[in-house]
């Protein structure tokens, strides 16, 4: 017999959460047939099976998590050299008990009855504290934690779960700065493509002040400034937030920029953009005020160590020679690493922002 373990499947991804199986135990397969869909960070996958052979035993159900070299099919194979098949189990060896325990959610009972549930470290908390959770004030004055469980709790899983980790990571890190202004785009036409000439003008801001385009690592202390300007594009979807990069935008022209982001929106509404297509941001766009909203501090995520936000347009009256008159204003914010880069480089990439977008 041997098994399957859930290989990489891309960029170092750590987990992958069970969509749907389309094979059963006792089934014959075919090499490369797919076996089951998976949810990962970056996209829904199938994965193939690596050999000829009847399954034997299915590890997980749809909804689980299973980690990145964790078992995922055994088979009744005579096949010793699979590739991605790393191991074979053997009658010795063979312990269901230890390999389920690589799915998150289904620990067997034997794990089980060694964990403490969840409230004992509270408890234990409150008791070296003094603090009483059953009642609405302690007797020696001490305040109390009031817990308030979720009555429908939902586990995050794939896109969600990685944002989420992400945001963190980001928040644990970066230190964080943000500038605002607006770009006064009353000469544009009404059917200018805000987005395209938003990309443009980014290129245009990172060859004046290359800095922002740029991967800093904190452990190491080193930066690299990148000199194509890959643009990671933020897209909210009912699923989540992906980030598809538009590949060495300086040289595209506006209509090629416009079927990239055609085909990345595409790809991201109908979950079948690919794991490369998600890789390599050296900068990100958040055009947020497609929704509401004028200003924000969009979040940076690590290596980068700049990220633009566009608020909803809007309608102000300014000052021209003199007189009071409506004119149409892009709100802007860029937030910046302030660990990498300083304030003279973020102030000088926001300037050739602005004056692209005013030509």
């Amino acid at each position: 017999m041997t098994i399957f373990y859930l290989p990489d499947l891309g960029e170092g991804i750590p987990e992958a959460d069970i969509v749907q199986w389309h094979v059963k135990e006792g089934d014959t397969v075919k090499e490369d047939q797919a076996m089951v869909s998976v949810e990962t960070a970056k996209a829904v996958v199938d994965v193939p099976s690596p050999v000829t052979g009847t399954v034997a035993r299915l590890h997980g159900k749809p909804g689980d998590t299973i980690m990145t070299g964790a078992p995922l099919v055994e088979f009744d194979s005579d096949n010793e050299d699979t590739g991605t098949v790393v191991g074979k189990l053997t009658q010795e060896n063979q312990n269901p008990e230890e390999e389920d325990s690589f799915i998150i959610g289904a620990a067997p009972d034997s794990t089980a009855e060694h964990a403490p549930p969840p409230s004992q470290g509270i408890s234990a908390l409150a008791d070296k504290y003094g603090v009483n959770l059953g009642s609405p004030a302690h007797k020696n004055g001490h305040s109390t934690i009031k817990t308030y469980p979720l009555k429908n709790p939902e586990s995050l899983k794939g896109v969600r779960k990685h944002m989420a980790r992400t945001m963190a990571e980001s928040h644990a890190s970066v230190v964080p700065a943000t500038l605002f202004d607006d770009a006064d785009i009353h000469h544009w036409s009404e059917k200018e493509d805000i987005t395209v000439r938003l990309i443009q003008a980014i290129v245009a801001a990172c060859k004046e002040e290359p800095a922002l385009n740029a991967w800093f690592d904190g452990a190491s202390m080193s930066r690299e400034v990148h000199q194509s300007v890959n643009l990671g594009l933020a897209i909210d979807s009912k699923d989540g937030l992906f980030v598809p990069v538009i590949q060495a935008a300086e040289h595209q022209n506006a209509q090629q920029l416009r079927q990239q982001i055609n085909r990345l929106r595409e790809g991201v509404n109908n979950r079948s953009i690919p794991p490369s297509d998600l890789q390599g941001a050296s900068i990100t766009l958040s055009n947020f005020g497609v929704f509401a909203g004028s200003y924000a501090t969009p979040v940076i995520v690590p290596p980068m160590v700049c990220i633009i936000g566009v608020g909803k347009l809007r309608h102000q009256i300014v000052s021209v020679d003199g007189k009071a008159v409506s004119h149409r204003l892009l709100p802007l914010s860029l937030t910046f690493d302030h660990r990498c880069a300083t304030g003279g480089e973020a102030t000088r990439f926001l300037h050739a922002l602005i004056q692209s977008l005013l030509k």
